[in-house]
């Protein structure tokens, strides 16, 4: 069993920047997957950045691409999301999940996934 709480959420303007953490604890963090989801207001769920257990490769939605920076510190069992250029449409509750190895799908598939934070609310005001 896996437990995810994300922190750093909070209010900002257009333009500027926020660092998400999310810390796991319960399991072997290197055999899960581990990314960043999020969803607005009367929104559906959206997967917004991937990256593999080691760290090199990564998947980012088109929507933050260029803006937005997944790492993850596999002895601190923590996932980071650098988040920067922040506009108001990035508005939404922050959400890490985790799905272990093998479990197929596709990274932005959130049915995929086994575990889920609470998350932590970003508003970016214009």
């Amino acid at each position: 069993q896996v437990q995810l709480v994300e922190s750093g959420g909070g209010s900002v303007q257009a333009g500027g920047s926020l660092r998400l953490s999310c810390v796991a604890s319960g399991g072997s963090y290197r055999s899960y997957f581990v990314n960043w989801f999020r969803q607005a207001p009367g929104k559906e769920r959206e997967g917004v950045a991937a990256i593999s257990t080691g760290g090199s490769s990564t998947n980012y939605a088109n929507s933050v691409k260029g803006r937005f920076t997944i790492s993850r510190d596999n002895d601190k069992n923590t996932l980071y999301l650098q988040m920067n250029s922040l506009k108001p449409e990035d508005t939404a509750m922050y959400y890490c999940a985790a799905k272990s190895l093998v479990r197929a799908g596709n990274w932005y598939d959130s049915s995929r996934y086994n575990y889920w934070g609470r998350g932590t609310q970003v508003t970016v005001s214009s």
